[in-house]
């Protein structure tokens, strides 16, 4: 089947999602994703964040779709044609949708952990507003242990459900889930239940914002300070393949290997997670590749930026040079015990 996306043309094997085919060309056009994953069963179709324009639905009925699909759970059909970035409506759609995300989300990215490497930091970067039209009290919760070594922050948590998507399908017994309903649902463990499981940890890789943090790294340092290798062992529980944080000599933290945009390559267990933080347990590779669209790296692979030139009044910098000298004492002569040196 042929598939023509902001007017780049691509052919798909049959059961092929617009997402899926958006991100085979790759580029600015892939929409942006918070709840899919395609290495989980079921994702997708719940944040509305990869809304597109489908123009025209196939060779068969060229007729459009009256509205904008989420991307992530609608096939393509054979000469269907797609507006992602083309489309002033699917921009407008998508900058509400980040809107509507951030309502209730708090302004803690000064303090949270998840603060540079943060798929709704990301968002809200590129279809954010400046300001704010929520003036009602936002919803707060207190942050729960669920787990010995992973922290539950609710008032963060926009439900993707990734979370519970990772308990199902990696681990036997799954002892936290969604509760409540509408306005009122939460992400929460059973009635005195803790996540004890060897892969529990895959579930803070899989969160896309800082609901669900990593104790052992909590407050150590802001991720921008640390630097990345992909390094392996020998597990026999898991691959081994992860991705080491280091700062300095010091392994502050161990994640699974993520790919461009932002999923885990291979799941990982607890032991390689938590467990092995000493830097002569791995075989370090090489520095991991760090992917172009991010908020720490936007000024450094993305865009250049112009150079800023400060307009000044000739006033202000008037015996600047005269303050300059003395500060440093050049050509000053410091006497000491009647002896003069320059």
């Amino acid at each position: 089947m042929k598939v023509t996306i902001d007017g780049q043309e691509i052919e798909v094997e049959p059961g092929t999602t617009i997402l899926q085919a958006a991100r085979m060309i790759g580029g600015d056009l892939v929409p942006p994703a918070m709840c899919y994953y395609s290495k989980l069963k079921g994702s997708g179709g719940k944040c509305r964040c990869c809304l597109v324009e489908v123009s025209k639905g196939s060779d068969a009925d060229p007729r459009p779709m009256p509205k904008l699909m989420a991307s992530c759970v609608t096939g393509c059909m054979d000469g269907m044609e797609v507006n992602s970035t083309a489309s002033p409506r699917v921009e407008e759609a998508r900058k509400s949708v980040t809107e509507f995300l951030l309502i209730n989300h708090p302004l803690d990215c000064p303090v949270c952990d998840q603060a540079g490497e943060c798929d709704l930091q990301n968002l809200s970067f590129q279809h954010g507003k400046s300001e704010t039209r929520f003036i009602e009290e936002k919803r707060t919760f207190e942050p729960e242990d669920i787990g010995d070594k992973i922290q539950l922050h609710m008032n963060r948590c926009i439900l993707c459900q990734r979370c519970v998507q990772v308990a199902d399908q990696l681990t036997d017994g799954r002892v936290h889930g969604v509760m409540n309903r509408g306005d009122h649902a939460q992400i929460s463990t059973c009635i005195s239940t803790a996540i004890d499981n060897e892969f529990s940890g895959n579930m803070i890789d899989v969160c896309p914002v800082g609901a669900l943090t990593d104790k052992t790294f909590r407050f150590k340092s802001r991720v921008w300070f640390n630097k990345p290798y992909n390094a392996h062992r020998n597990c026999d529980k898991c691959c081994g393949k992860t991705t080491v944080w280091m700062f300095g000599d010091e392994i502050q933290r161990v994640t699974a290997r993520k790919d461009e945009y932002h999923e885990v390559e291979d799941f990982i267990c607890n032991t390689c997670r938590f467990d092995k933080k000493d830097v002569k347990d791995w075989v370090i590779e090489g520095p991991r590749k760090f992917e172009k669209f991010s908020v720490i790296n936007r000024n450094k692979y993305a865009i250049h930026p112009p150079k800023v030139e400060i307009q000044t009044e000739d006033q202000i910098l008037l015996g600047r040079e005269q303050d300059m000298k003395k500060i440093s004492m050049v050509d000053v002569p410091l006497k000491t015990n009647g002896n003069s040196k320059s």
